[in-house]
């Protein structure tokens, strides 16, 4: 095999996704695993097979090439946040080789075989809610298992040489998540390999696969009605006294409190931070003594960004302000509801904030559109 460069496009395009900001996306962890299958392809250094034979004091005719083959490759990883993950597994490169065929008359037949496992590194970049682009470094243990045979005026010496390498690999990928956990993932990767007779160059491998993930799902709540308390009926009045009729209890007050997301969650987070724990305990705390007939939880969001990926965001921030008050205040989940809006309820009026790329500035002037709002009906 040939002693080629790593193509540069491939490594530079691995680490910018590497480097890559933040996108919109879930904020999701956990571990995975999945499996690829897909075609493989080797360079063939005709040229130097040519010259072994040469020193022999044979004539190389013709040499037809055996460059292409099936392989396939099981991984499982970690995503330690939605931009990086450690992935390791095995991988089967295939088999490759080649026939030569000589003056004085006779031929040469090689093949190897390719087969080791891998550590990789792993950048992601979401590009929306459910597409994401991969890029990988890392390296390789590959045993190589060589076998050549001679016929007529060729002679070999050492029919069955082996040797296991470590080298590096790159590659790009694409992966669409199809549910919550199983994805389609396709790509291409180069491995550096050794053939176990002293020549080094690459294979690459194209591949499509699945992909399952075993992170926990996000926990949400199912909006219920308000319990509604008993009438209670005055008694019969006295044959002789007729009682005035107890004094009408005063309907439950709303009290409606918005929260900014700012001071909940890290920006595109849905993670309730220290200092949004604070804020929500002290609402708590002021609400003690209330009897509680239901407690409304609405997510908000800004205009920014799509639909869908805003709904989801709201929705999980709504659930995990509405979980916390329930482990921490004792609020009975039965009365309590949560959902999210995505920015058609803006708190900003039109022509306030002007734009519609994400620019620093008009993230800030948004700010009080991105709320959590917290309604509780009940009385003292």
């Amino acid at each position: 095999m040939n002693n080629k460069k790593t193509t540069l496009i491939i490594s530079m395009a691995a680490l910018c996704v590497l480097s890559s900001p933040a996108a919109f996306a879930e904020d999701t962890t956990g571990w995975y695993a999945g499996g690829d299958v897909g075609r493989s392809s080797a360079t063939i250094d005709n040229a130097r097979i040519s010259g072994g034979l040469a020193g022999a004091g044979l004539a190389t005719t013709s040499i037809s090439d055996r460059d292409r083959s099936t392989a396939y490759k099981l991984y499982g990883g970690y995503k330690f946040n939605q931009n990086f993950a450690l992935e390791g597994g095995y991988v089967d490169l295939g088999k490759f080789g080649f026939t030569a065929n000589t003056l004085p008359a006779g031929s040469l037949n090689g093949d190897i075989r390719l087969r080791g496992v891998n550590l990789d590194a792993v950048g992601i970049w979401p590009v929306t809610d459910r597409f994401s682009v991969l890029g990988r470094v890392g390296v390789t243990s590959l045993q190589a298992r060589d076998s050549f045979s001679g016929t007529g005026a060729v002679g070999v010496t050492n029919p069955n040489p082996s040797k296991r390498d470590t080298n590096y690999k790159v590659g790009l990928g694409v992966e669409y998540a199809m549910t919550d956990r199983l994805g389609l993932r396709a790509g291409v990767d180069r491995y550096r390999v050794n053939d176990a007779i002293g020549n080094k160059g690459h294979v690459d491998m194209v591949s499509v696969g699945l992909v399952y993930h075993f992170g926990p799902k996000p926990q949400s709540f199912t909006p219920r009605a308000a319990m509604v308390e008993p009438v209670q009926v005055a008694a019969a009045p006295a044959p002789v006294y007729v009682a005035p009729p107890p004094a009408p209890m005063p309907p439950p007050m709303p009290t409606k409190v918005s929260f900014s997301a700012d001071s909940l969650f890290d920006f595109d987070k849905s993670v309730v931070k220290p200092d949004g724990k604070l804020a929500l305990d002290k609402f708590a705390g002021e609400l003690k003594g209330t009897q509680y007939d239901a407690i409304k939880v609405t997510g908000h969001t800004d205009r920014l960004g799509s639909h869908a990926y805003n709904l989801k965001l709201s929705g999980r921030r709504a659930d995990a302000v509405s979980a916390y008050l329930v482990e921490t205040a004792g609020i009975a989940p039965a009365k309590i509801s949560a959902s999210g809006v995505d920015g058609a309820d803006p708190v900003t009026k039109p022509g306030e904030c002007t734009g519609n790329k994400p620019t620093p500035k008009l993230i800030t002037c948004l700010q009080p559109d991105r709320r959590v709002e917290v309604e509780v009906t009940g009385t003292r």
